[in-house]
Order: structure tokens, then C-alpha cells, then sequence
């Protein structure tokens, strides 16, 4: 948690930034995993944490436009929780800590919102992204649970996206923490790996390190030998001599900012030569991605620099040909590069993305619907205090190839015969956090090893 100062100022600017009204923002309720005692881990909305910073459950924050003033809606523990729980703080002494002098309970929220809309107050709230929270809300202001998704606010949306996206300094901090602690977790695979160990070894020694540092995990670890499935949560392979690894994990901080790294080894001592090719070309794109960062530049040119370069370099192996611009705008590259070359990182790891992509990485312009490119989050100019993710990466994916090969699409800039080779690489990517700084960019955390001879001199 950070000073109440720090709250009180957030707060402060968000009212000024919206036109009166009242700024409803309510926090996370505990979620019953398969029966009501038996709760996954709770996590606390990021937009309450950031403007109210307790870590609680069933806690909701107004916040008055017109007056500036601030509430906050909850209850103590009673005996019957404490025994459970152990004593906790008073949502007085909760409210001091963060600046907030009026506590009101739960029951006095709808008759307040209530009395509000009454007097032709607007009420501003964000698209809720879980149904827990839509149903409360329409309860609170009396309207159809379906209809809440229609009713939010864009104002308190692009306000809260305007102010969320430039990292302070503590904040910068604390971002440096979470990729300190994530690059260990990277750094404890690499030196721990073994042939002959199921993923969820590997898996388990990843999140051990976020534990013994007291945070968390920022999102489920994907540690697998089948890179080629970008999000791929599975750990029930065995790992095989001349198998690529590829890990992506990151920390939570106690104080809920995220890291996001992603680092691809050889499960023996060194790369093969063709993995050495292909991983290679991966790291040249990504240092041309790093090598653009600074304020002004369109991260969106910095994706598509990305893909010219990937498929580029695939030249040289006989998988692709003809003109790269003219390749790219067709979308020939996303066969192998089907995802974007980055995201805003924060209190979320995918920063805001609950607040619409639209806004969060377009400032409100359409995003591409084109496969591969309608799946970069961020796409907008970038400016200092943006926090984000450099990840390219060269991906195989059977499934893919056989449909585009079926389908006989963009042949003219795609050799299948030569392709059909590769369907059994698998896939790779490493992946770095940014803040992007007045002059241009400055890497978090500590550096993981990026060349091949780094990495294969931690395997030996």
C-alpha cells in the first residue's frame, strides 16, 4: 500500500476529470470455487486498489465529482468471522490509512445511489466484468442486470484509462520489484530443468519462487515444450532430450503489480543448430522491436516491424517469399507470428484490459480485424510512464498450417512444401518489460539471458 497521500491525490484528479456526478467503483467479492467457504484466491479489483488501495473484499468507493469528497461502503468483521479470519482492522482505521474519512455500511449504499439518481445525479461506473458485480449494480441502481454492459461510462472509462496508463515513480518501483522477482522465476527453470521431468516440475520450482518472495503469480504459469500453443496451461508432459522449453510467468507484488517475461532454452545443455537458427531470427526481431521504443512512435509500427522482420528472416529457410510490406499487409506473416508484439503492464498484467482494448491500446480507434493483427493490444503512440511488454516470437503451429495449406491461402508468399517441414519445431519467444522514459526506454528488472550463448550457459 502506498501513502494515503498518494490515494487521496488519485482520487482527486479522477473527480476533476469527469463532469459531476458521482464515480461508483466497487471492489471484488470473494468467489466460491465449489462451495461458499471453499474461495479461490481473492483478488481485488485494480481499478479499487488504485484508487482506494485495500485489499479487502466487499468494500465499494464513491467518489463525489462535484464536492471531491470520498465513501467508502463496507462492514467490520463480527465475532463469527473473527474466528475464522483472526482481528482485523476497522474500516475506520482502513479509511484513515488511505484518506478516506466517511465509512458507511453496505446497507446504506442503494438507499445513497438511490437518492442520487432521485436528484438527477449522474451515476458513472465501468463495464463490470464480472457478473457478481453487473447484478449488484443493477440492484443498486435499479435497472435489468442485461443492460448494464449498455450503461457505463466511456467518460469514467477513458478518464481512469488516462490516468492508470503513466506509471508514477512509486509506482515504476514497484514494477521493477515484480520483474526482479520474475526474472528469478525464469532464471530457476533455466538452471533446473532436466530430460526425463514432467513440465509441472518445472512449474512448481517457477512458483515457488513468486511464494518464498511473498507475492504471487501474476497470471497461471505456461511452462511447456509445446511453445506453439501461445497460452498453453497444460503440465503434464514429459520433457525430452532436444525438446525447446518455453516459459512464461511473472510475480505479483504484495502490492499487486505485475511482471511478464517469457524466455525459450533447450532442455539439454545447448540449442540445436536449426533451434539456434530459429531462435536467433526470434531474438534479432525482438531487438529491433526494443531498439524503436521511445516516446511518439505508434507501438502499432513497432508490431508490424516486428513481423517484416520474422518474415524476412524466414527467407532464408525457404518458408516464405516475395515482398515483405507487401506480405505483411496481407496478414502472410501471422501463419507464424499470430499474436502481437506487446501489451501495457500494471497493476494488471494485461493492463486495463477489462476497461476495452479499444481504449486502453487504441485511444478509441477501431482496432484491425485482420487475423494475427486483430490480436495486438496495444497499438497507440506511445508516452513516458507507459509500461509494457516486448514478446515476438516464431511459432509452428500443425493445425494452422494444414488449414492455410488446405485453403492454398497467400501461397504466393508462403512455400507449404517447405513449411510442412517445421510443423514439429514447436514455438519460441522471449519476452522483456519496458518503461518507456523521456529519451526512450529503460528495461525493468534484471536482465535475463537473451543470447545463445547465455542461455546454453545456464544449461551446462
Amino acid at each position: 500500500m502506498f501513502s494515503k497521500e498518494t490515494y487521496t491525490e488519485r482520487r482527486n484528479k479522477l473527480a476533476a476529470s469527469v463532469s459531476g456526478g458521482l464515480i461508483l467503483l466497487p471492489g471484488n467479492e470473494e468467489s466460491p470455487m465449489n462451495y461458499a467457504d471453499n474461495t479461490y484466491h481473492f483478488r481485488q479489483d485494480s481499478t479499487f486498489l488504485y484508487y482506494f488501495g485495500l485489499d479487502q473484499p466487499s468494500l465499494t468507493g464513491i467518489v463525489d465529482a462535484d464536492t471531491g469528497e470520498s465513501i467508502l461502503f463496507g462492514d467490520d468483521v463480527t465475532i463469527d468471522m473473527i474466528v475464522w479470519t483472526g482481528v482485523l482492522p476497522s474500516l475506520a482505521s482502513l479509511g484513515e490509512q488511505v484518506g478516506v474519512k466517511q465509512i458507511r455500511p453496505s446497507s446504506d449504499l442503494t438507499r445513497y445511489l438511490s437518492g442520487a439518481l432521485t436528484a438527477n445525479r449522474a451515476v458513472h461506473f465501468l463495464n463490470p466484468y464480472r457478473s457478481d458485480i453487473r447484478l449488484k449494480i443493477s440492484s443498486w441502481l435499479g435497472m435489468k442486470h442485461q443492460g448494464v454492459a449498455d450503461s457505463f461510462s466511456l467518460e469514467l472509462t477513458k478518464a481512469v484509462v488516462a490516468q492508470r496508463e503513466i506509471k508514477s515513480d512509486e509506482e515504476i518501483a514497484e514494477l521493477d520489484r515484480a520483474v526482479e522477482i520474475s526474472a528469478d522465476m525464469h532464471l530457476a527453470a533455466m538452471r533446473f530443468a532436466r530430460p526425463g521431468m514432467r513440465e509441472s516440475e518445472v512449474a512448481a520450482k517457477v512458483a515457488e519462487v513468486a511464494l518464498s518472495a511473498n507475492g504471487n503469480l501474476a497470471f497461471p504459469i505456461i511452462a511447456t515444450i509445446n511453445g506453439q500453443t501461445l497460452h498453453n496451461h497444460y503440465h503434464g508432459n514429459t520433457i525430452q532430450s532436444g525438446d525447446l522449453f518455453l516459459l512464461d510467468a511473472g510475480a505479483e507484488t504484495e502490492n499487486h503489480y505485475a511482471g511478464d517475461l517469457s524466455s525459450t532454452f533447450p532442455v539439454d545443455s545447448e540449442f540445436t543448430s536449426l533451434q539456434k537458427e530459429i531462435y536467433q531470427l526470434s531474438l534479432d526481431t525482438h531487438l529491433a522491436a526494443v531498439s524503436m521504443l521511445k516516446p511518439g512512435t505508434a507501438f502499432k509500427e513497432v508490431h508490424l516491424t516486428a513481423c517484416r522482420s520474422i518474415f524476412e528472416g524466414l527467407k532464408s529457410f525457404g518458408l516464405t517469399r516475395g515482398n515483405a510490406d507487401e506480405a505483411v499487409e496481407a496478414g502472410a506473416h501471422a501463419l507464424f507470428f499470430p499474436c502481437g508484439t506487446g501489451h501495457m503492464m500494471g497493476l494488471d498484467v494485461h493492463d486495463m484490459e477489462n476497461l476495452g482494448e479499444q481504449w486502453v491500446g487504441y485511444d478509441g480507434v477501431p482496432k484491425s480485424t485482420q487475423f494475427g493483427l486483430k490480436s495486438l493490444r496495444l497499438g497507440k503512440e506511445l508516452r513516458p510512464g507507459f509500461v509494457l511488454t516486448i514478446e515476438p516470437g516464431i511459432y509452428f503451429i500443425p493445425q494452422l498450417i494444414d488449414r492455410w495449406k488446405e485453403e492454398d491461402h497467400l501461397s504466393q508468399f508462403l512455400n507449404y512444401k517447405e513449411i510442412e517441414k517445421f510443423r514439429d519445431f514447436s514455438g519460441l519467444r522471449n519476452e522483456e518489460d519496458f518503461v518507456i522514459s523521456h529519451e526512450g526506454a529503460r528495461r525493468l528488472g534484471k536482465a535475463l539471458p537473451l543470447t545463445i550463448e547465455g542461455v546454453e550457459s545456464m544449461r551446462s
